[in-house]
C-alpha cells in the first residue's frame, strides 16, 4: 500500500475512533435531564400569556418555526404541531393554569428525545418574568452527547426567550439554571 493508502487508512481510523468516543461518552451521560432558563419579557403578563398560548401565531415571532397547526387531541388533551427545519413535532397540553402555568409534552414517541416544557409566568419590574423548565430525556447516545456537550440543554429555551423578548421590542437577559 502506498503513502496515500496509509493516509486514507489513518483518517478512517481517526474518524471511527472519534465516533467511538462520542458514543461512549453519550452512553455514560444520563438519559434524563432538567434545565431551566428565565427572562423578564418587556410586556404585561397578559401579553406574555397570550403569546405563549397563541400557538398558531408562533411562526410569526419564533426563529426556525415555519408554522404551527392544531393536531388531533391525545387522551382528551389539545395537541399542536410545530413545523420547523427539524420536521414536525407534536406537543400536547398537559396542564394549563390560565395566566400562570403551561405544561407541554412532546407527543411523538418516534423522536429521539422527549419530555415536557413548563412555562411559569409571574410579575416582574419592567414586564413579566417567564421561566421555562425542560424535564427531558434523550434516547440516542450520539444525540445525548450533542445535546449536552455541543448545543447544551438550554439552547432552545434561550432562543425561545430571546425571540419572545424581540416580539415585544426588546432584548432580554436570559438566566440559565444548572442542568442535571
Amino acid at each position: 500500500m502506498g503513502t496515500v493508502g496509509w493516509i486514507v487508512v489513518g483518517l478512517v481510523c481517526v474518524v471511527v475512533g472519534l465516533v467511538g468516543v462520542v458514543v461512549l461518552v453519550g452512553v455514560a451521560l444520563p438519559r434524563d435531564h432538567v434545565a431551566s432558563a428565565r427572562a423578564v419579557i418587556p410586556a404585561s403578563e397578559d401579553e406574555v400569556w397570550r403569546a405563549i398560548t397563541g400557538f398558531e401565531e408562533m411562526a410569526s415571532w419564533r426563529r426556525g418555526v415555519k408554522r404551527v397547526e392544531r393536531g388531533e387531541d391525545v387522551g382528551g388533551r389539545p395537541v399542536w404541531i410545530e413545523h420547523s427545519g427539524g420536521g414536525p413535532m407534536a406537543l400536547a397540553v398537559e396542564e394549563r393554569v390560565e395566566g400562570e402555568r403551561l405544561v407541554l409534552r412532546i407527543a411523538d414517541e418516534r423522536l429521539p428525545f422527549g419530555g415536557t416544557w413548563t412555562y411559569e409566568a409571574s410579575p416582574a419590574e419592567g414586564g413579566a418574568r417567564l421561566r421555562i423548565t425542560e424535564d427531558g430525556f434523550v434516547k440516542n447516545p450520539i444525540f445525548r452527547f450533542v445535546s449536552r456537550l455541543v448545543m447544551g440543554h438550554h439552547a432552545t429555551m434561550t432562543r425561545y426567550l430571546e425571540d419572545l423578548g424581540r416580539k415585544f421590542g426588546g432584548e432580554v437577559e436570559v438566566v440559565r439554571e444548572e442542568a442535571t
